[in-house]
C-alpha cells in the first residue's frame, strides 16, 4: 500500500468489521427499559456514520444498549455518508449532494418524533454546522441541524433532565479522555468527560489537544511523521496519566493515540495494560454491565 497508494507502512489503519452496525441492529432487536426515569420521554435515531457502520459496530451497539437502558427507544439509520472525506478534499459540490440526500431521509425520522444522535465527532460537526454553511437554503438541512445531538451530549442531557437508572459499577483503572478537534468545534463542552464522571469512583483525566491524525493526513507517507510529531504531547500526557482506558470521540484519533502510546512504552521498557481504542460510550456501557468486557 505504501508503494501503490502512498499509505505509510507504519500507520495503524482501521479494519472492516465482519458485520455492519445496521445488520447487527436488525438481527438483535431491543426495547427501552420501562423502569428507567426517561422511559417514554424520548426516541433516538442513531446515525450510524460510515466508520461505525463498517469499521466499529461495537460503538453503535454500545450506544444502542446505553440509550435503551436509560429508557430511550432507538433505531439505527444510515442514509449515507456525511461527506466529510469530500470536504477534506475541497469537493464542496459533493458535500452538498450528500447533505441534500441524507438530510431528506433523516428529516422523516424527525417528523416521527426522533432525535438524531451521531456516533462520530466529525459527522456530528458536519450535520450541526458544516452542512448549514454549505447549503444554507436547504430547509431539511436547517431542520436537521437543530435536532442533532452527539451521543455523549445526549446521554448527559438525559442525566440532567430525567436522571439515570441505578447500578453503575466503578472502573477503578480509570479513563483518559481525549477531546478531539471535531468535538471541541461543536461548542458543547467536554461532554465525553462529563458523561464518564457520572460513573462512581472512576478517575477521569482529560486531554484537550489535537492528536495530530487529521484523517488521511495521519496515514499518508508524506504527512504521517508530521501527524506523530503533532500528537506527541498527547501521547506523553496519556503515558503520564497511565489509565487503563484511552478513549476519544474520534475513532481515528483514539487508534493513533493508542498505537503511539504503546510504542513509546515499549521503547521505555514499560508494560502498558491499556485496552484497544474505544469510544467513551463503550466505557459507559461497561459501567452499566451492558457489554461482556
Amino acid at each position: 500500500m505504501e508503494k501503490t497508494l502512498g499509505i505509510d507502512a507504519h500507520a495503524s489503519l482501521p479494519k472492516f468489521a465482519s458485520e455492519t452496525f445496521m445488520r447487527a441492529d436488525r438481527k438483535n432487536p431491543i426495547g427501552p427499559n420501562r423502569n428507567a426515569p426517561a422511559f417514554g420521554k424520548r426516541k433516538a435515531a442513531l446515525y450510524a456514520t460510515c466508520f461505525v457502520n463498517y469499521n466499529k459496530p461495537d460503538t453503535g451497539m454500545a450506544a444502542r444498549a446505553v440509550l435503551n437502558h436509560l429508557g430511550v427507544e432507538t433505531r439505527a439509520a444510515y442514509p449515507g455518508c456525511c461527506g466529510m472525506p469530500f470536504l477534506e478534499q475541497a469537493e464542496i459540490s459533493r458535500v452538498a449532494e450528500q447533505a441534500a440526500k441524507v438530510s431528506k431521509e433523516l428529516v422523516t425520522l424527525i417528523d416521527d418524533g426522533y432525535d438524531i444522535v451521531t456516533l462520530t465527532a466529525s459527522c456530528g460537526l458536519m450535520l450541526k454546522f458544516e452542512w448549514p454553511l454549505i447549503v444554507s437554503e436547504n430547509e431539511d438541512v436547517k431542520r436537521l441541524s437543530e435536532a442533532v445531538f452527539d451521543i455523549d451530549e445526549y446521554v448527559v442531557d438525559i442525566a440532567r433532565k430525567d436522571g439515570l437508572p441505578e447500578g453503575m459499577k466503578p472502573l477503578p483503572e480509570g479513563v483518559t479522555v481525549h477531546i478531539p478537534c471535531h468535538a471541541r468545534a461543536q461548542n458543547m463542552g467536554p461532554r465525553a468527560a462529563e458523561m464518564l464522571r457520572l460513573i462512581p469512583d472512576t478517575p477521569v483525566d482529560v486531554i484537550e489537544r489535537c492528536s495530530g491524525h487529521g484523517g488521511t493526513f495521519g496515514v499518508v507517507t508524506k504527512t504521517h511523521k508530521v501527524a506523530e510529531k503533532v500528537g506527541r504531547p498527547v501521547f506523553r500526557t496519556a503515558m503520564q496519566q497511565a489509565r487503563g482506558h484511552i478513549v476519544s470521540d474520534c475513532p481515528l484519533a483514539a487508534q493513533h493515540i493508542v498505537q503511539n502510546v504503546r510504542e513509546m512504552a515499549a521503547k521505555e521498557g514499560r508494560e502498558w495494560p491499556v485496552r484497544e481504542p474505544e469510544h467513551p460510550i463503550q466505557i459507559f456501557a461497561r459501567a452499566f454491565g451492558l457489554t461482556e468486557t
